[in-house]
């Protein structure tokens, strides 16, 4: 659920929840400051021929956007793109804009999101325009990534095409490590154990004479459940089966589970990572950045925070794998898209403008942004990508994320089923379950919802 972005749903706080804090997941909130972009008007305007584009992002990277945007009305001057920046609910935004017939023309879509406005009609199927250039849509497929592109293909449908990927990892403190003699993977297909990781932790850790944690070994900047349910998933089990239009949830599996023990059991048991009220006082990154945690989950969308500090030497490396997975790790897809409006009266224009944005020109713009992650192997592998993250040695956490990514769980349904998942979740990472007791009342609800949408 990142959650976010360039980001949508990754939210860093522990409340943060779809579609409310669609940042990677809850850090988009503060989109609404980038008011130079902002056209909030809806789709009206001096100039009712433009392209209208509908996005939600940090003042940062609305600019890095913004760059997109000029360079595609430079080499397409019959062609100009309005944007209209998204508040805190991208989602009810949409849908009250497309219920007054205002529908923007390009609308920005978030993996966890999308399904619902295909499954209303609200979203042009873009085989429309990729069936018309085979030669094209071949290349696209060649250069980008099965996981990413899969994720926006709903009931035989391409609603989208990824435009950025952020899925989710480990950030490190350089010197702390190198002081513990610890050096972690580098590459998602050298991934550590889930005991090597603890042992890691709890190395990392340091409490004071009165037993006060002045440094923890490990701290979570994403949506706590969907980082435990990462660490399910690298215990060698699916969250849901099959993750797009899934029938049912694995919450039952005892690999699952144990995955999501472990992550859960790193607060609660092993005392290596903040508990619940410990994150209510000060925010993950905040720990991070000032020293006081040695290892962060988060994602790309945090990179922009701590580059270019004199007080922080960080680098990046994989999530760690249980016993029942491997042999790499895996992350979440994290990826938005970028659709079009079945209503839109300017498809062919809104078509050119996506093209151009999710396609290689586009895409090399993103690379040398440093703000996004690109899902093309061109724009990862040519040198703008790696110019934009000076000091990282482990750019494989980055370049070969695409490829060991997963859906979380694509369906129109997510809303309600986030709403039982999150309450029978955070009563186990707050102790007062185990992760067995998932698969009783928690995964039947869920399982029962899912087989109504199919």
């Amino acid at each position: 659920m990142t959650a976010s972005p360039a980001t949508p749903p990754r939210a860093p706080a522990p409340d943060a929840r779809f579609p409310q804090a669609f940042s990677r997941r809850a850090i988009l909130r503060a989109a609404a400051a980038a008011a130079p972009l902002a056209a909030l008007g809806g789709c009206a305007g001096d100039d009712d021929d433009a392209v209208t584009f509908f996005f939600q992002a940090r003042p940062e990277e609305a600019r890095a956007r913004l760059r997109i945007i000029e360079e595609f009305e430079r080499r397409r001057p019959d062609i100009r793109i309005r944007t209209i920046m998204s508040g805190p609910d991208p989602l009810q935004q949409m849908l009250t804009y497309c219920a007054g017939g205002k529908c923007p023309d390009v609308l920005m879509s978030w993996e966890l999101l999308y399904a619902g406005l295909a499954e209303r009609g609200v979203l042009v199927d873009l085989r429309e325009f990729l069936d018309r250039d085979p030669g094209y849509a071949a290349a696209l497929r060649a250069d980008g990534y099965a996981p990413l592109r899969e994720t926006f293909a709903w009931r035989g449908g391409q609603y989208a095409l990824p435009e950025q990927w952020s899925g989710v990892f480990l950030y490190y403190n350089r010197k702390l490590f190198a002081e513990a003699g610890i050096e972690p993977p580098g590459r998602w297909a050298d991934a550590w154990t889930f005991a090597e990781f603890l042992a890691a932790a709890t190395a990392l850790t340091r409490r004071d004479g009165d037993g006060r944690t002045e440094r923890w070994g490990f701290a979570d900047a994403w949506v706590p459940y969907f980082s435990a349910a990462c660490f399910g998933m690298n215990n060698g089990a699916e969250w849901f089966s099959p993750p797009v239009r899934p029938e049912r949830t694995n919450l039952g599996d005892p690999r699952f589970a144990a995955g999501l023990q472990f992550y859960a059991d790193l607060a609660v048991r092993h005392r290596v990572a903040p508990g619940v009220g410990d994150r209510q006082s000060v925010s993950a990154q905040d720990l991070f950045r000032s020293g006081r945690a040695a290892m962060l989950l988060g994602g790309h969308w945090l990179f922009s925070e701590f580059t270019g500090r004199d007080d922080l030497d960080f680098d990046v490396t994989v999530l760690p794998v249980g016993p029942h997975g491997g042999p790499g790790a895996i992350t979440d897809v994290g990826s938005t898209g970028l659709a079009i409006a079945a209503a839109s009266p300017r498809r062919e224009k809104a078509w050119e403008f996506v093209k151009f944005a999710t396609g290689p020109e586009g895409q090399a713009l993103i690379a040398e942004s440093g703000l996004f992650v690109p899902v093309l192997r061109s724009a990862m592998g040519a040198p703008g990508f790696a110019a934009a993250h000076p000091g990282i040695r482990n750019l494989e956490v980055f370049t070969g994320g695409p490829a060991a990514s997963r859906q979380l769980a694509v369906t129109p349904l997510w809303g309600k089923v986030e709403s039982l998942l999150e309450r029978g979740c955070n009563r186990v990472l707050r102790g007062a379950a185990t992760a067995d007791s998932l698969a009783g009342r928690t995964a039947a609800d869920i399982d029962e919802l899912l087989r109504a949408a199919t």
